[in-house]
């Protein structure tokens, strides 16, 4: 499932209007990429402070006095910005803050009575910090902000780490705004391989966290696989995918348009249409053709669409949702007329805009749900990124009836001894005899002290 154009060859899609030029493979780990991050990744480990300094001298060409933001700074940086920038980021983290607040509420405390005085229950606890890293790159993604930061709060995270690479040498204040305004508790100007290693392994003047967050580019993601059991870990990050699912109802130009607005991410970006409508994918080749001479990232997202855009026709809409299902996409758009019933015919994305109305630009920018999503194939074994990630569902037990306790100890010695854990039978056996009298024969302890 690692290849696009692989998929419509497994799906059995016999109609191709526009097939993908080449493939987009997923990332192995054993390339020169993963080598350079593994030695970057030990700098770090070995001379902390040191080699971060100089890893981001580097890359960046950045080497402040501190990399962490103070106060003071902050506040200068934030203040150079227009209110309406400041206004529309707090608009937007209210909105994602509002839903991840509401799926915090959803996730229920339970205690249960099992047997007489046998209480089992679970509780969400808030995972201790977070390391969130927001890109900068070819973008200042202010969103990744509010999606990583505003969501670990929602949730109780205690620390959030958040860390922003410069942008051709300067402090990019927006992001820094929308750090600071969805709670970061520590604010670094610091990017890349270095970032990811420095909240990870910790270094003299950072502690380390628990999670990371966030998506950056290839260098980052396999910083993040690398460290994956030492932190925990979001997602695996991959290239923006957008899928839409259209019938004869859609709009050609706004299929088109929603197509390029995911294209432009990066030119390993695949953009896929499933129509049963050949009127509505002819239109909507015309206007791709028409709208990227005029578009200012039109260099990359036409090369993502010459390289990596799909254009499948399907039978009926029922083979249009098997279709999709069947890419596992991060986005998927569904611009028919009845939008609604893709949430009981389609199984497999991580996340589905329904109707005209709506985009995933909203998705990711503004509209409150959260943007870090599954890409590659991973739709099929999870979700995206939500206030549940940041909490760990942990179980407790407490027996306080004696009876019910001895009748477990009899149980337990006997499960226990099935597998030959004589230790365990023995933890069974002592309660059964304290409770209930039961004898041990493999000691007289209880005799003695009854004594």
């Amino acid at each position: 499932m690692d290849t696009y154009p692989s998929r419509v060859k497994e799906l059995g899609v016999s109609r191709i209007l526009k097939a993908a030029v080449t493939s987009s493979t997923a990332p192995s780990g054993n390339d020169t990429v993963g080598q350079a991050v593994r030695e970057l990744i030990a700098e770090v480990r070995s001379r902390g402070d040191e080699a971060v300094r100089e890893l981001s001298a580097r890359f960046d060409g950045w080497e402040p006095e501190s990399f962490r933001l103070s106060d003071e700074r902050l506040a200068e940086i934030i203040g150079t910005l227009d209110p309406q920038v400041i206004e529309d980021i707090k608009t937007v983290q209210a909105n994602v803050r509002r839903f991840a607040e509401a799926q915090r509420e959803s996730m229920a405390e339970i205690e249960i009575e099992t047997a007489p005085g046998v209480f089992l229950g679970h509780r969400h606890v808030p995972i201790q910090s977070v390391g969130a890293y927001i890109p900068g790159g070819r973008y200042p993604l202010t969103a990744s902000a509010h999606m990583t930061i505003v969501t670990a709060k929602a949730a109780g995270v205690p620390r959030v780490v958040a860390c922003t690479p410069p942008i051709r040498g300067e402090i990019p204040a927006a992001t820094v705004a929308a750090m600071h305004l969805a709670g970061a508790d520590e604010i670094y100007i610091l990017g890349g391989v270095q970032a990811i290693a420095a909240m990870s392994v910790g270094t003299e003047t950072v502690s380390p966290v628990d999670m990371l967050a966030g998506p950056g580019n290839a260098y980052v993601a396999e910083a993040k696989r690398q460290l994956f059991g030492e932190v925990g870990i979001d997602l695996f990050a991959g290239p923006t995918e957008i899928l839409i699912v259209a019938d004869d109802a859609a709009d050609p130009f706004v299929v088109a348009v929603d197509l390029l607005s995911q294209a432009e991410h990066g030119p390993d970006s695949p953009a896929v249409l499933v129509t049963t409508s050949e009127r509505v994918a002819d239109e909507v080749q015309r206007h791709i053709g028409d709208i990227l001479p005029g578009l200012q990232t039109g260099d990359i997202a036409g090369q993502a669409w010459r390289d990596h855009g799909q254009i499948l026709l399907a039978d009926d809409l029922e083979e249009a949702y098997d279709i999709a299902d069947g890419f596992a996409f991060e986005h998927v758009q569904i611009l028919t007329e009845n939008p609604r019933e893709a949430l009981d015919k389609m199984h497999v994305y991580g996340a589905l805009f329904l109707g005209e109305g709506t985009c995933v630009s909203y998705g990711d920018k503004v509209i409150g749900t959260n943007h870090v999503l599954p890409t590659r194939g991973a739709a099929r074994y999870t979700g995206g990124l939500w206030v549940g990630m940041y909490l760990r569902t942990a179980t407790y037990q407490e027996v306080r009836d004696p009876k019910s306790s001895a009748d477990l100890g009899v149980l337990c010695g006997r499960a226990a001894r099935i597998e030959l854990f004589e230790g365990h039978a023995r933890s069974g056996d002592v309660r059964a005899a304290k409770y209930a009298g039961a004898t041990l024969p493999w000691t007289d302890h209880f005799e003695t002290v009854r004594a």
